[in-house]
């Protein structure tokens, strides 16, 4: 009995660290068809770096001017936004713009704000716009980011 409480405390221990669930939320048509996007570490540390690795098919190249915005709202009212250019983001891990359509798996690691509200339920969106203007991906989740020691 006590083995099986002790195993049933460590699965959900490992299943609340895992990333959430992230869906697509673009309009429309996309740059880039995404196959799956995780966040590490999860929970999120505020100011500490999270990483978002979107893995996938890009269709056109990733270009000069491309952008990463990412936006948190709780009861429907923003808490959070951070705009970053993908470029440089991209340039960091090793992808400098343009990046080819051969490449299927993005990382990106931004800093989560001091600011970001913690221990609530945050429905966040991450948007990446092409330096074309058009939509690479948008995916949204509900998240909950918290004080790391």
């Amino acid at each position: 009995m006590r083995f099986t409480a002790i195993a049933a405390l460590l699965l959900a221990a490992v299943a609340s660290a895992q990333s959430p669930i992230l869906t697509n939320c673009a309009p429309g048509t996309t740059e880039m068809t995404v196959t799956s996007v995780s966040l590490s570490p999860y929970p999120l540390c505020t100011n500490k770096n999270v990483c978002i690795t979107a893995t996938g098919t890009l269709s056109t190249s990733i270009v000069a001017g491309a952008s990463l915005s990412i936006s948190g709202r709780y009861l429907g009212r923003v808490v959070y936004t951070d705009n970053q250019d993908l470029c440089n983001l991209l340039y960091v891990q090793g992808h400098p713009c343009p990046v080819p359509i051969t490449v299927t798996s993005l990382t990106v690691c931004v800093l989560v704000k001091p600011t970001a509200p913690t221990s609530i339920p945050v429905v966040l969106t991450i948007k990446a716009i092409n330096g074309n203007g058009n939509v690479l991906f948008c995916v949204t989740g509900t998240i909950t980011a918290q004080n790391c020691p």
